[in-house]
């Protein structure tokens, strides 16, 4: 069985390849897509020499680093991790804790949007 997601990116200011993962996630658990768990991620980088969160398109352009994560925190398993750029062996390291602890942040925004569409009080059309 496979399950094909088109998205349209409307205006990209960097961290498209996240946000679309993030998007299809939330949009297949919104259709009800049985899934051994969601997929969020978030781009950690190195721009101006220093280690960054949630990179940006002029921070990607101008930077030395983009490392986009997609991760899967309940089975605490790495879907996505590409590296464009140079990074020392810690820096890596960091990067891939910052983008993790990111991944984590747009975790809890997903859930939030899930619950809110369907636990609000109200109108749930």
């Amino acid at each position: 069985t496979a399950i094909d997601v088109y998205l349209e990116v409307l205006q990209a200011d960097g961290g498209t390849r996240c946000a679309a993962l993030d998007a299809a996630s939330v949009a297949l658990a919104d259709a009800g897509i049985p899934m051994r768990d969601m997929v969020c991620s978030c781009a950690a980088g190195k721009a101006a020499d220093a280690l960054i969160l949630d990179v940006n398109n002029e921070e990607d352009q101008a930077g030395q680093a983009d490392m986009p994560i997609g991760y899967m925190p309940n089975l605490g398993k790495i879907t996505l991790l590409q590296l464009d750029g140079v990074l020392t062996t810690d820096e890596f390291k960091k990067c891939i804790e910052l983008g993790l602890e990111g991944c984590k942040q747009v975790y809890e925004i997903q859930k939030n949007a899930l619950r809110e569409k369907y636990f609000s009080s109200g109108d749930n059309n």
